[in-house]
């Protein structure tokens, strides 16, 4: 089995692996917006070589609260009892910070991705990552035109 980027960032740098479920879910969210935003952004880039501004907005509009949670209604049927666990206590983890332009509800259902996010990728499961976002954007208006 090959190994996941996480797995060779820990080996290079001599990191432990630790238990998953030992991490907080905002520490996972955070994490997982990288992931989520680095699969969008190459999404977008490969859709087209455009202005950096058209490739700006395109991925917002998919890196968005609002529309991670509209993503994650789509998604949650789709999560096995362990992810929807992790789901779960990062939609309900207590941040102090809220979205500018998003409600609340939006803001905690995409935090519960970014959790999911972030513990898929520190566990290798880069695949699975993978599955649940095209599923989610499968329903979701995405701008991959970025040659508008």
């Amino acid at each position: 089995m090959e190994k996941g980027l996480s797995s060779i960032i820990s080996e290079s740098f001599g990191i432990e692996k630790k238990d998953l479920n030992t991490y907080s879910p905002l520490t996972l969210a955070y994490i997982g917006d990288v992931v989520f935003d680095i699969v969008i952004r190459t999404a977008v880039v490969c859709h087209g070589n455009t202005r950096a501004n058209l490739l700006h907005r395109s991925t917002a509009a998919v890196v968005k609260a609002t529309s991670q949670s509209e993503m994650m209604d789509i998604i949650l049927p789709h999560l096995t009892e362990e992810e929807e666990a992790v789901y779960r206590r990062g939609r309900n983890a207590k941040s102090k910070t809220t979205a500018k332009n998003a409600p609340v509800v939006d803001y905690r259902k995409a935090t519960g991705l970014e959790a999911l996010m972030g513990y898929l990728y520190l566990d290798d499961r880069m695949e699975r990552i993978l599955e649940l976002i095209k599923i989610g954007l499968e329903e979701v208006d995405v701008p991959w035109n970025t040659k508008n």
